[in-house]
């Protein structure tokens, strides 16, 4: 809870400490789903979390990726409706909740909490911007570009400096790039043979990250 903690007084800390419950997910475990009434705020402490919608034929849209330390399932509560989409552990993970109800007390009374959790809203809003246009208007070696970035700008590497610190199934890297899976195969076998990047089952090596970026940008 670092980022919300150094705008907390000594009071609001201990009402935090006292309601916040740690969770442990397995991979692939769900952590709400959609269209489940919105209860908590979740903190993802250790491990990674996906956050999805099911769309036509039921093939899954990765949405957002998240990291250790970011907070998620929130929007919704403030909009007062139900969930729109599905969060789920992307491996192992420790997970921490407060009731939304308490966080909804203490903005009432924290403006520099209600600012935090405005920021938050803000930013998001414009990735999911960006988002759009990079989902409609990029060709495929863009958006598999793209996706690899934020992979390594959200996990970063292994200690050898080029293995991304995320280990995705192709589907998945697909539906992150709205894509078919055949295609982010060829499109990865592609960067390969033009020595930016290795692929070594779900390992994947960033060699030429400039290259790389530069597809993202123009592509």
């Amino acid at each position: 809870m670092a980022a919300i903690w150094s705008i907390l007084n000594m009071e609001e800390k201990h009402r935090i400490t006292d309601n916040f419950v740690i969770h442990n997910f397995k991979k692939n475990q769900i952590i709400y789903a959609e269209k489940d009434q919105p209860k908590y705020l979740w903190c993802l402490m250790k491990g990674k979390v996906k956050l999805y919608k099911d769309g036509v034929g039921g093939r899954q849209q990765i949405l957002r990726l998240y990291r250790p330390i970011q907070y998620f399932g929130y929007r919704a509560y403030f909009a007062d409706e139900p969930y729109v989409s599905t969060a789920a552990a992307f491996e192992p993970s420790t997970l921490g909740t407060l009731p939304m109800e308490l966080v909804k007390e203490m903005i009432d009374e924290n403006r520099q909490l209600a600012w935090f959790f405005i920021n938050e809203l803000s930013r998001h809003l414009g990735g999911s911007d960006t988002k759009i246009v990079t989902l409609t208007q990029k060709h495929i070696r863009g958006r598999l570009a793209e996706a690899l970035i934020l992979m390594r700008d959200n996990y970063g590497y292994e200690d050898d400096g080029e293995t991304l610190k995320i280990y995705m199934a192709r589907e998945d890297l697909a539906n992150l790039s709205n894509m078919t899976t055949s295609n982010a195969i060829r499109t990865l076998s592609a960067f390969a043979q033009e020595k930016i990047l290795t692929v070594d089952g779900r390992r994947i090596k960033i060699i030429n990250e400039d290259a790389l970026r530069n597809i993202s940008k123009y592509g």
